[in-house]
């Protein structure tokens, strides 16, 4: 006998008359000298949930089960004509039909009777794949190959345990065995759907197609079982998750048990165990994309030197702690326990123990968490009457997220990376298990953080050297826009927001819709990504106003806008104190000097011990560039024109020159310094003058041979800004067009002053100060 192998589709890869085209040319297309045998089938996509939601409706007297089953009908009907003509057409809609009034005719029972017990769900979960497999038998014949549609009823036998049935393998391999000696043509063959020996519908459980191609190539020797479905073959994280997941190209059975328990819907768990048993490799498929290597599972892993397979995730789940002083040593615990669960059928997902064995936490479904908490405080009833045990704990609103892969096995080192990934993206591990095999460690996380801790726990074990950094900008002004091209070939960082004062995007989108800065935000930590960085390109009091939302959600803060750093002296304290909580990163360097160190300098000064006593700056580029440029022959507002021409004036240049933006960085430096200092506390010299006080003025200094600068000075704990005139000898003398200066007289620098000097305005380097500390942002050893 030739080689044979045996296929399944999922209900994506039959959802459509389309999808169900592709799977035709599959069948199709030469496979060499291994022998298709059998096709399996799943029920077209969102159609066994639309059979329960029907049942339902009827079981609870709610006519609309009548229009669920029209929407079922419709499908099914429209779907065979798209796919068939003629005669066959014809017959095929007619069979549709009588098994169509089938299900009507047990839907009214349904109603009827007002009861839908799990005997008589499973029997109308079954025409979804009846349905299914009868349309791609047609849809085969059509296109002139021979096929004959095989109830999967007739082969595969289980007890009457209804909803999740265990298979009967000696008679089920007879059944098979026998069947297939007499029929040659190729099989396409109801997934998920089963019989008792008495004849009674049964079904195998979510994912049961495909555990029924293992069953049916297990039992016939298959050289190979081929699993087709949406994506590529097994991931190393949800692609939804996180879109730098990649497909794996070998994993093992145990891997793939692991990965697929929890959670990674593209295989389901007892698929494995006859394909093991008999050594089958299975293959995962993607329909849409039948040219991709996809996934072999079997007994060898990737050569890829890695510690990890892969990383999957149970999303909502509910953790019952036990716990209490007389469980301390007390044979049996565990055992009551879990016995009580049993009684109440509650499966248990995840166990860990204390090793003082004064608690043991177990994570349930949410659905089961009532029932398992009244469980187990009835089996310790007497315990919790004399304080021994406490009241049984329960914890919502969580999810299990698993590391997977044999490689880690005796390696060191890899718990450690999973939990430093976790704690620099800010995320609380609730609870951790491992098993003895060290295949698989596990941790319990908030289900708000699920998103996030996937994403920073694949960056560190698949991404690389360098993790991904997102982006999320408000603000394309010329700040912005310059940054935005700054970013553009840095390949560890993404930007995933942008917006400016009308429109948003998100993700690299085309599509632009209204800007409204809660949605914008809600967007964003909605999407728990981690090394998450907000960049701030406004001059905003509004968009200042939400820093702390950020802060508070682990998302760092990068910005050249003035406004928080010098606003509500407690609000600032507020954010200083949010990222030192949130271990998050709250970073306005480019407030004072642009792109240059000024802010960063200071930090040093007094990181070392040093001690202040007094700063003296010019600290806008603006009027910086209009007191170099201005000369007795030229008018003052002709130069300020100029200057905002050039991009270096605040988008009202009317802040400059009040003195307001010179007195919120001068003030940015004394609270850094730790003066408790508002904006009121400034005393600021108004610049808005007529043309002529500047002639005069400029007349007069250049007669002293002297020039006219704004300085900002702090000095014994006050701040002021005003205009001046230095002599030569001064070191703020030779300024040339935008330049800032900042000088730091302090015990150290008591007789010569550090002084920083360099250009203090330009989009282009106050973006690429934003740019380095967007780096420095997402950078946790700093």
């Amino acid at each position: 006998m030739s080689a044979i192998k045996v296929l399944k589709f999922g209900g994506t890869s039959v959802g459509s008359a389309d999808a169900i085209k592709k799977v035709v040319e599959i069948i199709m297309a030469p496979s060499g000298s291994v022998k298709i045998v059998a096709v399996i089938v799943s029920a077209m996509s969102e159609v066994t949930d639309q059979l329960i939601k029907t049942a339902t409706l009827a079981s609870q007297k709610n006519s609309l089960y009548k229009k669920e089953f029209l929407g079922l009908e419709k499908l099914h009907l429209e779907t065979v004509k798209k796919l068939t003509s003629g005669k066959l057409q014809k017959q095929t809609v007619s069979d549709l039909k009588n098994i169509l009034n089938e299900l009507k005719d047990v839907l009214h029972g349904v109603f009827i009777i007002n009861e839908l017990s799990p005997r008589v769900l499973d029997y109308i979960m079954s025409f979804g794949e009846r349905l299914s497999a009868k349309i791609l038998t047609a849809a085969l014949r059509d296109k002139n190959i021979m096929a004959e549609m095989l109830d999967g009823r007739k082969i595969i036998v289980t007890n009457d345990d209804f909803g999740r049935a265990l298979v009967n393998f000696r008679k089920t391999d007879e059944n098979i065995v026998r069947y297939f000696k007499k029929h040659q043509t190729l099989q396409i063959v109801t997934g998920f759907i089963a019989a008792t020996e008495k004849g009674l519908t049964t079904t195998l459980g979510r994912g049961g197609s495909d555990y029924s191609v293992a069953i049916i190539g297990a039992a016939l020797n298959a050289k190979s079982i081929e699993i087709w479905t949406d994506v590529s073959g097994v991931m190393t994280a949800d692609p939804r998750k996180t879109k730098s997941a990649t497909a794996i190209e070998k994993m093992t059975y145990e891997e793939a048990v692991e990965i697929s328990y929890f959670g990674a819907k593209v295989i389901h768990p007892p698929t494995m165990l006859p394909a093991r048993e008999k050594n089958i490799p299975i293959q995962i498929k993607n329909t849409f994309n039948p040219t991709a290597r996809g996934t072999t599972i079997g007994n060898e892993s990737s050569a890829r030197n890695l510690p990890a397979k892969g990383i999957s995730s149970i999303s909502d789940i509910s953790m019952l702690r036990v716990e209490g002083s007389g469980m301390i040593g007390i044979p049996g615990i565990s055992t009551r326990i879990f016995g009580a669960l049993a009684k109440e059928k509650v499966n248990v997902i995840l166990i860990t123990q204390a090793s003082s064995e004064h608690s043991i936490c177990i994570a349930v479904a949410p659905k089961d968490a009532p029932r398992a908490k009244k469980a187990i405080e009835e089996e310790f009833v007497l315990e919790r009457n004399a304080r021994l045990v406490n009241d049984t704990v329960v914890e919502n609103h969580l999810s299990i997220i698993a590391l997977v892969g044999e490689g880690m096995r005796k390696r060191r080192g890899v718990a450690n990376q999973l939990f430093s990934s976790l704690t620099d993206s800010n995320i609380n591990v609730v609870a951790i298990a491992q098993g003895s095999s060290e295949l698989n460690i596990s941790v319990v996380i908030n289900t708000a953080d699920e998103t996030r801790a996937i994403t920073a726990v694949h960056d560190k074990f698949f991404g690389g050297d360098k993790p991904i950094i997102n982006v999320f900008l408000v603000g394309t002004g010329l700040i912005g826009s310059a940054l935005l091209r700054q970013m553009e070939k840095q390949k560890n960082l993404k930007v995933v927001g942008v917006a400016d004062s009308k429109t948003m995007t998100f993700d690299g989108g085309d599509t632009k819709t209204k800007m409204n800065l809660e949605k914008y935000v809600g967007i964003m930590k909605g999407m728990s990504l981690p090394n998450s960085v907000f960049v701030d390109c406004t001059a905003s009091d509004s968009v200042a106003m939400v820093y702390d939302k950020l802060l508070t959600a682990g998302v760092s803060i990068v910005t050249p806008n003035k406004k928080a750093a010098s606003g509500d002296l407690r609000y600032y304290r507020k954010l200083k104190r949010l990222a030192l909580s949130h271990k998050t990163k709250f970073i306005y360097k480019t407030n004072v000097g642009a792109g240059l160190p000024v802010i960063s300098t200071l930090h040093d000064l007094l990181k070392s011990g040093d001690t202040i006593l007094k700063v003296e700056a010019v600290l806008s580029g603006t009027l910086s560039y209009v007191f170099n440029n201005l000369t007795g022959d030229k008018k003052f507002s002709e130069v300020v024109k100029q200057a905002k021409e050039l991009g270096y004036t605040e988008p009202d240049p009317k802040d400059d020159l009040r003195g307001t933006d010179v007195a919120r960085k001068i003030l940015i430096l004394g609270r850094e310094i730790g003066l408790p200092l508002e904006l009121k506390d400034i005393k600021t010299e108004n610049l808005i003058k007529k043309d002529n006080f500047y002639e005069e003025k400029v007349n007069a200094a250049e007669k002293n041979g002297e020039v006219l600068r704004y300085i900002a000075t702090i000095e014994n704990g006050k701040a002021e800004v005003s205009l001046k005139a230095v002599p030569s000898t001064h070191s703020f003398y030779n300024l040339t067009e935008n330049d800032n200066i900042v000088a730091f007289t302090t015990k150290r620098y008591s007789q010569t002053p550090l002084v920083i000097r360099g250009p203090g305005a330009g989009a282009e380097v106050t973006a690429a100060g934003v740019f380095r500390d967007i780096l420095q942002a997402a950078d946790q050893n700093q």
